[in-house]
Order: C-alpha cells, then sequence, then structure tokens
C-alpha cells in the first residue's frame, strides 16, 4: 500500500507502527497531515530531533540528518558540545519535509525551547510535571494546579498540554536570558513545590522523590521538548495535546491519539492561537532561582557523596 503526497512517496502504509501503537503508519501520516498547519509553528525555526522506530527494532532517536536527506529537507548545522561535533539539524516548516518525516517513521518530534541562532534568548519557561511510578494522572493534574497558582502569584500565566505520556507540560511565553530563563524555571518549581510538599517536589534523584509529583525544571538552554500536537511512541500512539486549564481535571493522556485528535481539534489551533505575548521575567523569580542549585548538577555531586559514603561504610 502506497500514496504520495506534495512530492513525496509514502510506502508501507499499511505497517502497524509499532508494538501497542494500534494504528499504522498510515495513521501516523494522515494524523501528522491533517494538524500540519497546527502544528508547525511550533517546529518552524527550531532544530529538530525525531524518534524513530522501525519494524522490529526499538525506537532511536535522530538528531543528525542522514545522508539520504533530500535536499529541499531544511536544515541547521549546530555545534554539539557533549559530542565535540557538528550536527545537521532538520528544520521543519513545511508539509512536504512532515510529510518525509512520517514516511521515514518519525513519530515523535522534539524542539529545542529557542531558536536556531537564538539559544540565549529561549521563547518559554517549561516544567515537566512526571507522576510517581502507578500513579493516576489526577496528582499531575492537582501538581500542575500548583504550578499554575505560583505563576498567578507572580503575574505570570501559562498553557497547559499533555505531554503525550503520563505527565503534562507547563508552558510560560517570556522575554528573557537563557540564564534567567533557567533561574526562573528552578525558582518557579520551588515555589509549586512549597505550596504542596507533599505532593510535589524538586528531587532530581529519583529515589528521594518520596511518591511525589516531580516538577522537573531543567528544560533549559539546549534542552528540547515533545512539541505541541507531537505523536508519542506510547501504547496506542498517544499525542501530546493541548487543554484548557479548567479541562485537565475531565481529561487523561489516553484521550489524545493519532486516531482521534485531529476530529477533537476541528477546526481549532487551542495551542498557537491561545498562548499568551511573552512575559517579562519578574525580577524576585530570577533572584530566587540564581541561589537554586542546578537540578542535575546538584544531583551528580550529590551521587557521588552518597557513593563515598557508601564505599567508607564497606
Amino acid at each position: 500500500m502506497g500514496d504520495e503526497r506534495d512530492g513525496v512517496a509514502l510506502t508501507n502504509l499499511d505497517q502497524p507502527l509499532f508494538d501497542g501503537a494500534d494504528a499504522t503508519k498510515g495513521d501516523l501520516v494522515d494524523y501528522l497531515d491533517a494538524v500540519r498547519d497546527r502544528m508547525l509553528p511550533g517546529l518552524a525555526g527550531r532544530p529538530l530531533s525525531v524518534v524513530r522506530v522501525r519494524p522490529g527494532q526499538e525506537p532511536f532517536t535522530q538528531k543528525n540528518l542522514p545522508k539520504y536527506t533530500p535536499e529541499w529537507v531544511p536544515s541547521v548545522t549546530l555545534w554539539a558540545e557533549t559530542s565535540k561535533r557538528q550536527i545537521r539539524y532538520a528544520v521543519c516548516e513545511d508539509r512536504r519535509t512532515l510529510l518525509w518525516f512520517a514516511n521515514q517513521r518519525a513519530v515523535e518530534y522534539h524542539v529545542t525551547l529557542g531558536l536556531a541562532g537564538a539559544f540565549d534568548r529561549p521563547s518559554y519557561l517549561v516544567l515537566d510535571l512526571d507522576p510517581p511510578e502507578g500513579a493516576g494522572f489526577d496528582v499531575v493534574v492537582a501538581a500542575a494546579d500548583l504550578v499554575r497558582r505560583a505563576l498567578a502569584d507572580d503575574g505570570l500565566t501559562g498553557l497547559v498540554k499533555t505531554s503525550g505520556s503520563k505527565g503534562v507540560h507547563v508552558f510560560v511565553p517570556v522575554d528573557g536570558s537563557d540564564d534567567d530563563v533557567a533561574a526562573a524555571t528552578r525558582a518557579l518549581a520551588a515555589r509549586a513545590e512549597r505550596l504542596d510538599p507533599a505532593l510535589a517536589t524538586t528531587a532530581f534523584i529519583k529515589d528521594d522523590r518520596g511518591g511525589r509529583v516531580f516538577l522537573d525544571s531543567t528544560r533549559a538552554y539546549g534542552a528540547t521538548v515533545a512539541a505541541a500536537y507531537s505523536p508519542r511512541i506510547r501504547p496506542g500512539t498517544t499525542v501530546s495535546f493541548p487543554v484548557d486549564w479548567a479541562d485537565l481535571p475531565s481529561v487523561k493522556p489516553s484521550d489524545f491519539t493519532v486516531r482521534t485528535a485531529a476530529a477533537l481539534l476541528g477546526d481549532d489551533d487551542p495551542w498557537h492561537s491561545r498562548m499568551p505575548a511573552p512575559q517579562k521575567l519578574p525580577d524576585d523569580l530570577v533572584a530566587e532561582g540564581h541561589t537554586i542549585p542546578v537540578a542535575r548538577v546538584q544531583a551528580m555531586h550529590e551521587g557521588k557523596r552518597r557513593a563515598r559514603a557508601q564505599r567508607a561504610q564497606q
């Protein structure tokens, strides 16, 4: 079974997408094509990482474009400090490129918070809320309300979407430098945690979370996040879907899949049409954030300290 759209040859559309997907490759193509006008604005201008899944193989992340990539796929080459090499990222800005990725079985679409060439000015402050193992979505909803309250206390507002997995992403459009946005993200997480420390935690080390929702403040600098409307490699091929704050308690992540999401949207684009204008970061939030250690660094040092203590007891 095959097809052609916008000059892109589409193949094997009747193949199952992955184990437990409850969807075919054709379902993926149809969904991405249906939501392209709403999804592409969130991808445009941003280096793209995708997660692909081939038949019989484990999913894998693709950052560097393969050599067989058509010359018409837009790209940007950036230095990757972790791998010490140049990486040629795609920049997905048109239907043809999105369809090409769909045909490559690219299920997930992750973008940077800053535009290419402007990583020092991230467009958003992002908190990623993850529930503890075995918990229901209701605890994530309750934790998201803590974040909303913490934002409101400082005169800020943002939007929320399901992550497409088990949690939610809170996006706050901001105007600020990368250092200040990262600091404000840490402070926002800390303030939300203080509102109900029995429910939410900023503890980066999993064993320290004590069954609480993790307020992940590490989406900063060159970090990526699943784009709005991106499918995920999860049971049912769920989708990262925008939800009004008031509606969050009445939904669950499995409501939004490549089979259902386009129809639920209709002609609406609740993500971009309702996104507030960029907001200036409050001075008090930034100042508090600069006093909070970076979670990953703090966790690394704590891990080393614990390892030394354990060795000393042996």
